[in-house]
């Protein structure tokens, strides 16, 4: 049962173009599933849309994940899932979050909650029936809007009001809600820079210099996962003309030497660097003459996947390069021994930091992206038939042989020098 004051006072119904939003998230994804599930579940059992995804929405921006909130605790949510065989994970269980699994939709659904003792990284937390206690304890007014399936808005704090007007602004003491969790430093600069239509306020810049210690508290886990959100292009522009946001991030992130060419992108490079990915975008950024990259990468637990595609754009521009640099003949050997995604991965950085267009480079990638992959055209098993050479050392010395010379002559060799190795 819904509580009459809270429908009274604070329930509104937005304007129809918000509100018809929402009603197309519930009916065109399975949350409808997760939303009759819950509410039939009893006369006091409820779930609403919460956070990222209505400010999303009220902002006009694409939807890109569903969080939910509800007054059951994460057991009973867990039966009710189980009991309408949807699936899920706990990970989160002890936090109170149940991620719920439906046609490969994820739906992040956490219960209601209080903090009962904060220490900055981490919170005690007590489960709750009252959504405006669970409203008061979120970091600011535009993440604490939270919306039933039909898209009417429980708004205790106002967000709604404050996203249109451009206003970024924490939940009751800026400085109290920082040291309950230091990570709203970077949260409160991501969203300044994606939604403020105003100048900083100085006294929150003041307040959150002063809490800048506190960053060493949070797992390097938390610190990059924060990381990628800021890692947009738009809100990277932003930042490097940001000189107040801009001097926060470098206190966290010192790596984070070049942001400045975010300010200097031609529109051309801006439009293409929207469609690469978080790497392309950070190599930009830390990669420099210097052991930069290394230290980043000493910090931040990136996937070894991701490591080595940093190294090996890093150690490609540690070598002296010029124009003659960027032809086929000198990139197939970074094709040949490190593939196409490696190949590109380098013209893209080229490409990003030049000043002008320069369309040999963007030929260059189209050239790689539609090649396929370079294979040594003798084997072992032919040299073993034809020249009848025992598998062994000598083999494989010969083999060897073989490939340096293919590499050497842009990857081509003729039967004529296969016969020259093999008997020399």
């Amino acid at each position: 049962m819904i509580n009459f004051l809270d429908k009274f006072f604070f329930r509104s119904n937005n304007l129809d173009f918000i509100s018809q939003s929402i009603k197309d998230l519930t009916k065109k994804t399975p949350a409808f599933k997760i939303f009759e599930a819950i509410n039939s579940h009893s006369s006091e059992s409820e779930i609403r849309y919460v956070g990222g995804c209505i400010r999303k929405i009220i902002n006009g921006e694409k939807v890109d994940d569903i969080d939910l909130a509800t007054n059951l605790e994460p057991k009973q949510v867990c039966e009710i899932l189980k009991k309408n065989d949807i699936n899920y994970f706990t990970s989160g269980i002890e936090h109170g979050t149940i991620t719920a699994i439906k046609d490969e939709y994820k739906f992040e659904i956490t219960t209601l909650r209080k903090d009962i003792i904060t220490d900055g990284r981490h919170a005690k937390i007590e489960f709750s029936k009252d959504w405006k206690e669970d409203a008061a304890r979120r970091d600011f007014t535009i993440n604490s809007i939270y919306s039933d399936k039909d898209g009417n808005l429980f708004d205790p704090y106002n967000g709604k009001k404050d996203l249109e007007n451009g206003n970024v602004k924490f939940i009751g003491d800026a400085d109290k809600r920082i040291k309950e969790d230091y990570l709203r430093i970077l949260r409160y600069l991501r969203f300044f820079l994606n939604y403020s239509k105003h100048s900083h306020n100085l006294e929150i810049i003041k307040t959150l210099k002063a809490n800048i210690g506190g960053i060493s508290k949070l797992s390097k886990d938390r610190l990059l996962d924060e990381l990628k959100k800021i890692m947009k292009v738009d809100t990277l522009e932003k930042l490097s003309r940001d000189k107040l946001s801009l001097d926060l991030v470098l206190m966290i992130f010192p790596e984070l030497k070049n942001l400045k060419i975010f300010s200097k992108l031609t529109s051309i490079n801006k439009d293409l660097l929207k469609k690469k990915d978080f790497i392309v975008l950070l190599s930009l950024i830390i990669i420099d003459e210097t052991d930069n990259t290394d230290y980043f990468l000493y910090r931040f637990n990136i996937s070894k996947k991701d490591q080595k595609r940093i190294k090996i754009i890093d150690n490609f521009y540690k070598e002296k390069i010029n124009s003659k640099t960027f032809t086929a003949n000198n990139l197939n050997k970074v094709f040949y021994y490190y593939g196409k995604e490696a190949t590109i991965d380098i013209l893209n950085h080229r490409i990003f930091k030049s000043k002008r267009v320069d369309n040999s480079l963007k030929e260059l990638i189209e050239y790689y992206e539609n090649s396929k992959v370079l294979v040594l055209p003798v084997s072992a098993d032919s040299l073993m038939k034809k020249y009848e050479i025992p598998e062994g050392k000598l083999l494989g010395e010969k083999l060897k042989k073989i490939e340096e010379e293919w590499i050497k002559n842009n990857f081509k060799i003729t039967d004529e020098q296969v016969n020259n190795i093999i008997n020399n």
